[in-house]
């Protein structure tokens, strides 16, 4: 019963944040969800929130070249120099393949990188690609930085990893 709450409760959130642009209730959950308190504490001694978690799982998954400490979380610059290498099971610039692209997000920027990273996330948790790895075992993909700018024999070699959680 609880796994079933948990589920829903994640399922719920991503829900959010696709319609966070149509629909003014889901933006509201959205804000109420990374606002909540974790229950934990960040290296600074403040209350850890949804969004500080987010952005720290994100930096874990997304972001190793950059070489941030342990427990900080990916910030704009992180997500945004990113968010181009995320695939959907397979590498392509098909918009079903590449991952910001099918979601609408054809800029990150302070607005929007924490809801991006949040997106991932939650899909990774209770969104199609949570089904599809389950189902399918088709994963996120990885893929080098800035594919919009490689000659195609780049992107025929470039080196591409799986992500599961």
């Amino acid at each position: 019963m609880v796994n079933d709450a948990v589920n829903f409760k994640e399922k719920a959130f991503y829900d959010a944040i696709v319609r966070f642009d149509e629909d003014d209730q889901a933006r509201e959950y959205y804000y109420k969800v990374m606002e909540s308190l974790t229950g934990r504490k960040n290296q600074n001694g403040t209350d850890e929130t949804v969004r500080d978690r987010v952005l720290k799982a994100y930096a874990v998954l997304f972001c190793e070249e950059y070489q941030l400490e342990p427990g900080q979380p990916a910030g704009l610059d992180e997500v945004a120099e990113t968010a181009d290498r995320l695939y959907i099971g397979s590498m392509g610039y098909d918009p079903n393949h590449w991952y910001r692209m099918k979601h609408h997000f054809p800029v990150i920027d302070f607005d929007n990188y924490d809801r991006f990273a949040a997106l991932v996330i939650a899909d990774m948790n209770a969104g199609p690609l949570h089904e599809a790895a389950i189902n399918d075992g088709e994963t996120l993909v990885v893929g080098e930085a800035d594919p919009l700018h490689m000659t195609a024999e780049q992107r025929k070699n470039q080196k591409i990893k799986s992500v599961t959680m």
